[in-house]
């Protein structure tokens, strides 16, 4: 017994040595933001995200309120795509390359800008089989919807580190 809880010490030793530390609740230089929801798979998730991030945020999807959010989170939306990037000797499709993207910016009360028109991306390749045409949709389904939430993390994390403007 205490040659296990030894070796866990000594496990986790390096880690409190190197500065690791979990990730907590981001810290906005906003109290409150506006984002409209939309229909799009990537809005609910970036709505949902941040209502689960904790901390002091009060999110704001009523339209009629907007005015009194100290920022405004704008999607202008989402972009799939589906390329093929391989064929069988056949002439059947062999891989796929799936993309995700999504464009957005943050401004504050009066129109300032806090953070610029940016454009974020994700690419995932997949395999491609007729026979299992199913299955592949769902995994295409799947990896679409891994891809939003890494985009949506990205933008929480981008959303964190910006500092409110002078």
């Amino acid at each position: 017994m205490r040659r296990r809880s030894l070796l866990t010490l000594c496990a986790s030793a390096p880690l409190a040595a190197c500065g690791f530390h979990l990730r907590g609740a981001p810290n906005f230089a906003f109290n409150s933001l506006y984002v409209a929801p939309s229909g799009t798979s990537l809005n609910k998730e970036m709505i949902r995200t941040l209502q689960g991030a904790g901390g002091h945020l009060l999110l704001i999807t009523d339209a009629a309120q907007s005015p009194q959010a100290e920022a405004q989170l704008e999607l202008f939306g989402e972009q799939r795509t589906r390329t093929v990037v391989g064929l069988t000797s056949a002439g059947q499709v062999r891989e796929l390359q799936l993309g995700l993207s999504v464009h957005f910016r943050l401004k504050g009360q009066h129109g300032r800008e806090w953070l610029g028109d940016t454009r974020l991306a994700r690419t995932e390749d997949v395999s491609y089989n007729e026979s299992v045409s199913l299955a592949k949709e769902s995994e295409e389904a799947l990896l679409y919807r891994n891809m939003a939430t890494d985009l949506v993390q990205q933008i929480v994390r981008r959303l964190a580190a910006v500092k409110a403007p002078q």
